[in-house]
């Protein structure tokens, strides 16, 4: 039985986790083992550049958070060395980051467990779908393109008919000019 000092450090830390994760847009798990130190070092600077928290965790710790907050379905991946990535705006950038860095290095015994959007648990595959979705800043400029382009199509409607009867009134200016005067 662990001292009374220990076991409020361990509480407070998976009360620290719990704060963590339910704030949190998304989340993901990931089996860290066989890393490089200069590998992690660089993953955890593009993480850090994304405003990822990444941290190692120990597996019954992340169990105790994950009874609280509802994630039972993650229990089964707590086995092994086992990593956090949490992204408390960007849903898409921990695991965009994570399956990129797989992708570079797979030689690496490195890999996705699970992980978690707004409050869903989701499996490795689902992380990998995640990934592939665009930036959310590349979904709102898309949007706003959509929004400006009905209106770029009535102001190019509306320039086109004044162009028309400036034409026509220049026409019958001209026919005018051209009659003879009597």
């Amino acid at each position: 039985m662990p001292n009374a000092k220990v076991l409020e450090s361990k509480k407070e830390h998976v009360a620290q986790l719990i704060d963590q994760m339910k704030n949190a847009s998304a989340g993901v798990l990931v089996d860290y083992k066989g890393i490089s130190v200069a590998a992690d070092t660089k993953l955890r600077r593009d993480l850090r550049a994304a405003n990822v928290e990444y941290a190692v965790v120990k597996n019954t710790m992340l169990r105790f958070a994950f009874d609280k907050l509802g994630y039972q379905e993650l229990n089964p991946q707590l086995n092994g060395t086992t990593a956090i990535a949490v992204s408390q705006d960007d849903p898409v950038a921990a695991a965009k980051i994570l399956c990129e860095f797989k992708k570079k290095n797979e030689k690496m015994p490195f890999h996705i467990k699970a992980g978690f959007v707004d409050g869903k648990a989701i499996t490795a595959d689902e992380v990998k779908n995640l990934a592939a979705l665009p930036s959310r800043e590349v979904l709102v400029s898309k949007m706003l393109g959509s929004f400006n382009a009905p209106i770029t199509g009535f102001v190019s409607v509306l320039s086109g008919t004044l162009r028309g009867l400036a034409v026509a009134l220049q026409a019958i200016a001209d026919q005018k000019n051209e009659t003879p005067a009597a």
